[in-house]
């Protein structure tokens, strides 16, 4: 059985290989690799106390599914950074050929409790969304 992910590494960026049995589960899981990535330096990784007691809704569209789980993975750094959110999970709700809506669940911190992500941006580099005869693979690679 494949991990949910796994870190690639580069010599600029750091990158990320997801998989998933299914297109909903890889989205699901390349947003749990980067949450690993963004939130690993100064501040321990995501917390195993934080309780998935909140929801936040995400949304992407893209041209293809490259674009589209930039565009998904892009909305979710955008709620770490701006916004506090620590997830825990997700849950892809609608997928379609060019759309993704979907929830994180976890806690969102106070801006005097938020820390500096490590992730600044998710780069279209060498990004790629594959069917398998496993399921599913991407690999993307983030700005740090």
């Amino acid at each position: 059985m494949n991990p949910p992910f796994e870190i690639l590494e580069h010599t600029a960026d750091v990158g990320l290989r997801a998989f998933g049995k299914t297109l909903a589960e890889l989205l699901a899981n390349a947003a749990r690799g980067m949450i690993a990535l963004a939130l690993e330096a100064e501040n321990g990784g995501p917390s195993q106390a934080v309780q998935p007691e909140q929801k936040r809704q995400l949304s992407a569209n893209g041209e293809d599914r490259e674009e589209m789980l930039v565009h998904f993975l892009s909305e979710v750094l955008y709620a770490i950074d701006a916004e506090g959110w620590r997830f825990r999970e997700f849950r892809i709700v609608t997928l379609g050929s060019n759309t993704v809506e979907g929830e994180g669940r976890g806690t969102q911190a106070e801006p005097s409790e938020r820390n500096r992500v490590a992730v600044k941006a998710v780069t279209y580099h060498q990004v790629s969304v594959t069917q398998t005869a496993g399921g599913w693979e991407a690999v993307v690679f983030f700005d740090i």
